[in-house]
């Protein structure tokens, strides 16, 4: 039996404003146990869902749409054309435009890009940006500040933008970051905290932020979640994946 308390399911407000379940989840370019890391995303029940590190290579489209299709969902945007990080949707979304961003080369470092879109949920507008930020400490800072630039030139009044930070609260691109957007586990926490468990202490290092006037409902790691398992979250990906309830106000 759940532990935790459940996330609000989606549904559309009388007053024409959503509630919106987003899942961001770094997953491995898919290296890993794909049938539980499938599971792991239908469970989540997710309208949107923020990839990072999605297949890039060989027959990419069809790796990343067969993992959309096993979790009963359909492909948004990114992948080989953002660099890596991709956008899922549920058939509920209605979708305006998409954009895949790539920044800047720095060289010898890994090609970093945006996944961007716009989509409606009833009255709702809502846009969407998924991203994987750099390694090194001061492409990082450029990265994130790159990241709100591309927020407030959305053309959107709400906004979720999350993913791979590479950083954790205390550091100075997620503090950046959190100085312009809400940070939506500090808002509302709700399930597991820590998304990578490989070092020691474990870290937070994935999350999801919003533009005011989005309500959080609640926002953590799904451990708790009716169909998500220890064994499929360990099997799915070296991540876990963070998981959002929110309430997006009518357009």
């Amino acid at each position: 039996m759940a532990t935790t308390p459940l996330l609000p399911g989606s549904r559309t407000e009388a007053d024409g404003s959503a509630v919106v379940r987003v899942l961001s989840y770094n997953i491995r370019s898919l290296k890993d146990d794909t049938a539980a890391l499938a599971r792991v995303i239908g469970a989540c029940a997710p309208d949107l869902v923020l990839l990072q590190e999605a297949p890039r290579f060989f027959r990419w489209r069809k790796k990343l749409a067969r993992l959309a299709s096993d979790s009963g969902l359909v492909t948004l945007s990114g992948g080989a054309t953002a660099a890596g990080p991709a956008l899922l949707c549920s058939l509920r979304a209605t979708v305006e435009r998409t954009e895949d961003v790539l920044l800047p080369l720095t060289p010898g470092q890994h090609r970093r890009g945006f996944a961007t879109a716009v989509v409606r949920f009833g009255g709702a507008r809502l846009g969407v940006l998924s991203c994987h930020l750099s390694l090194r400490a001061d492409e990082r800072h450029e990265q994130g500040g790159m990241l709100l630039d591309r927020v407030a030139g959305m053309g959107v009044d709400h906004v979720v933008a999350g993913g791979d930070l590479n950083d954790e609260p205390a550091g100075r691109t997620f503090r950046r970051l959190a100085g312009t957007l809400t940070d939506c586990r500090t808002a509302t926490p709700w399930g597991g905290e820590h998304t990578w468990t490989h070092s020691d202490p474990p870290k937070r290092i994935d999350a999801l932020f919003v533009t005011k006037g989005v309500e959080v409902l609640g926002c953590g790691v799904p451990h708790d979640q009716p169909g998500v398992t220890e064994a499929d979250l360990r099997a799915a990906t070296d991540h876990l994946p963070v998981l959002a309830a929110l309430r997006i106000p009518a357009a």
